[in-house]
């Protein structure tokens, strides 16, 4: 008879709608979410962080979707400007390399804290990205407050 076994090849046919998985790491037993689950207790990034405490996962999901909109202003942002036959091309196609660097490893922070499963963390990340595309993606609301309008004839 066929059966899936977790981490650590113990049979998982005990219960066929398990949602974490237990690993090793060294002699301690770590759960790891393998579907969306709710609750404050989550280790997001790093072991013990947030904690167990409910305002320090408010301060997470803060910070989580901190990040997704300063991701999103990465993207979309245009600090450095080259122009053509400048003098200073090879300094400002590093530095835009740079900040390429940084939106992408930013990028994958954002992604390795949804990864912690947690349906806040999800949504906090999404909605991170989704303000930061309104903001800084559409220019909808600096066009609104400058008088920029352009759907205006």
């Amino acid at each position: 008879m066929f059966s899936t076994a977790t981490a650590d090849s113990v049979p998982a046919a005990a219960s066929p709608y398990n949602s974490t998985v237990a690993t090793s790491l060294g002699r301690r037993r770590i759960p790891i979410h393998t579907t969306f689950y709710w609750g404050h207790k989550v280790d997001i990034l790093f072991h013990c962080w947030p904690g167990d405490s409910a305002a320090m996962y408010a301060v997470a999901l803060i910070l989580v979707f901190a990040v997704a909109v300063l991701v999103e202003w990465l993207s979309f942002t245009n600090i450095v400007k080259l122009k053509p036959g400048g003098s200073n091309d090879v300094v400002g196609a590093l530095l835009r390399t740079g900040l390429y660097g940084v939106r992408s490893g930013l990028s994958y922070l954002v992604m390795l804290a949804v990864m912690s499963f947690n349906g806040g963390v999800f949504l906090a990340a999404i909605g991170g990205h989704v303000i930061g595309f309104l903001v800084f993606g559409t220019r909808a609301i600096m066009k609104k407050s400058s008088g920029l309008d352009s759907s205006k004839p």
